[in-house]
C-alpha cells in the first residue's frame, strides 16, 4: 500500500514538473502504433511516431527501428521489438489488454460487427475538418440501420474531440432518404441532433458532392463502403492516391459496449496522415471518448433508438408493389415531390395510384422525385408521409 502512494505521489509530481516545463497538464496519452507493413516502408511510420510525441504523447512504436528521440521533454517514443506483422498486432492486442497504452494506430483490425471506424479529414474545397462515419467495419448486417447508428458513432467521436455541437449531413446515397426519416423521428423524440444544410441552393440535410468537397457538415453520414473510398480520395487528394498526406486516417471503431481505443490507417499512409492519427487518439483519450459513447447512445436509447430500428424493419412497403394497381386517368403533373429513396420510387408512385392520385417518377437534380399535378400535391405529400416515404 505504501509502495502504491509513494508511486502515485511520484507519477503525481512527475506530471507537474512536464506540465510546467511544455505547458501541457495532465497525464500523456499512451498511443501505440504498429509501423510494419506500411507501402512506404517502417520509416514512414518511425517518422510519425516522432512527429506525434512533439505534442505530448508517448508513442509505443512496436517494430524494428529505434528512436534518436526518446525522453524528450514533450513525449516519448518506446520502441517495442518485434520481428513480423503478426507478431506486432499480438504486442498491440497485449498492451492494451494490460491497459500499458489508451489505445492503439494500425493499419488492419477485424472489428465485431457492430463497431465501425469514425474518420477525419480535411476537406480540399475550404480547409475544413470533417468527419466521417464511417469508414470501415459493419455497424449493422442492414445497410439503413447501419447509417443510422454511424450518425451516432459520428457524433460520439466529434463530441469525445471537444465539438459540442457537430453539425449532421447525409451523403446522398442509397437509402439517404430513410435514414433522415429515421433520425428526424429520433430527434423529435428527444435525441439532439444537429443537422447541417447543404450548401446547395436547395439546401436540406442530405449531402451532395459539392458538400464533400467544402466540408459542409461536421459529420458526413454514409455506408462503410462510401466512406472509405471517401476517406482515402479526401486523404490522397493532392497527390494522386499514391500517398495519403493529410487528414487524421480512418478513425476508431465505435459501436455500443465496445471500450477499446484502436484505429484505423492505411497501407498508403503518409507520415504525416499516420501522426494525425495518433493526435486524434489522443484527443479521444482525453476527451474519455466512452464517457461520451455511453452517455449517447443512453440518450439515443432513450429517445427510442430500437423501437425506430425495429418499426423500420417491421414495414414493407413492398407488399403495395405486389398488389395489382391501375393507374387513374393520365393528367399533367408538373409539381415534384423530393426526398424520396430510388428503392422506394415506383412503390411509392403506386401508393398514390392507389388512392386515386396520378403520379409519375423522374430523376431531378437532388435524386428522385414523384410528379403529381399541383391540385394533388399536398394530399400526395401527406400519403407519401403516411407510408414512410418521405419524411415531414
Amino acid at each position: 500500500m505504501a509502495d502504491n502512494i509513494q508511486k502515485m505521489i511520484a507519477d503525481t509530481f512527475l506530471q507537474m514538473a512536464e506540465g510546467l516545463e511544455t505547458g501541457s497538464f495532465g497525464k500523456r496519452p499512451k498511443i501505440a502504433l504498429t509501423g510494419m507493413g506500411s507501402e512506404h516502408g517502417e520509416a514512414n511510420a518511425m517518422e510519425a511516431a516522432i512527429a506525434a510525441a512533439k505534442d505530448g504523447i508517448d508513442v509505443y512504436y512496436i517494430g524494428t527501428l529505434e528512436s534518436e528521440e526518446n525522453g524528450n521533454s514533450s513525449g516519448n517514443v518506446i520502441t517495442v521489438k518485434v520481428e513480423d506483422e503478426e507478431a506486432a498486432h499480438k504486442k498491440m492486442e497485449e498492451l492494451l489488454k494490460e491497459k500499458k497504452v489508451d489505445g492503439a494506430v494500425t493499419m488492419h483490425y477485424p472489428f465485431p460487427i457492430g463497431v465501425s471506424t469514425v474518420g477525419r479529414a480535411v476537406t480540399p474545397g475550404r480547409g475544413r475538418e470533417m468527419y466521417v462515419a464511417t469508414t470501415t467495419g459493419t455497424s449493422s448486417a442492414d445497410r439503413i440501420e447501419g447509417m443510422i447508428k454511424n450518425a451516432i458513432y459520428g457524433i460520439i467521436a466529434a463530441k469525445a474531440c471537444g465539438n459540442a455541437e457537430p453539425t449532421v449531413g447525409i451523403l446522398n446515397v442509397d437509402g439517404a432518404r430513410q435514414t433522415e426519416i429515421a433520425l428526424k423521428q429520433l430527434k423529435d423524440n428527444g435525441y439532439h441532433i444537429n443537422f447541417a444544410e447543404s450548401a446547395r441552393a436547395d439546401g436540406g440535410c442530405v449531402m451532395r458532392g459539392n458538400d464533400v468537397l467544402q466540408g459542409t457538415p461536421d459529420i458526413m453520414v454514409c455506408d462503410s463502403l462510401s466512406g472509405n473510398i471517401l476517406i482515402k480520395m479526401l486523404s490522397s487528394f493532392t497527390t494522386g492516391g499514391s500517398y495519403e498526406a493529410s487528414g487524421y486516417g480512418y478513425g476508431p471503431g465505435i459501436g455500443e459496449g465496445y471500450d477499446q481505443l484502436v484505429m484505423i490507417i492505411s497501407r498508403a499512409s503518409g507520415a504525416p496522415l499516420i501522426a494525425g492519427a495518433i493526435r486524434y487518439a489522443a484527443q479521444l483519450v482525453k476527451g474519455r471518448i466512452f464517457k461520451v459513447a455511453a452517455a449517447e447512445f443512453a440518450a439515443a436509447n432513450k429517445a427510442g433508438l430500437a423501437d425506430i430500428l425495429a418499426a423500420r424493419k417491421a414495414s414493407d412497403k413492398s407488399a403495395v408493389a405486389q398488389e395489382v394497381v391501375t393507374a387513374p386517368a393520365k393528367e399533367v403533373v408538373t409539381a415534384q415531390i423530393a426526398g424520396i429513396e430510388i428503392m422506394d420510387l415506383e412503390d411509392g408512385v403506386q401508393a398514390l395510384w392507389k388512392i386515386g392520385v396520378y403520379a409519375e417518377s423522374g430523376m431531378g437534380c437532388t435524386g428522385p422525385i414523384i410528379l403529381v399535378a399541383d391540385a394533388n400535391l399536398a394530399k400526395a405529400k401527406e400519403e407519401l408521409k403516411k407510408g414512410g416515404y418521405i419524411a415531414d
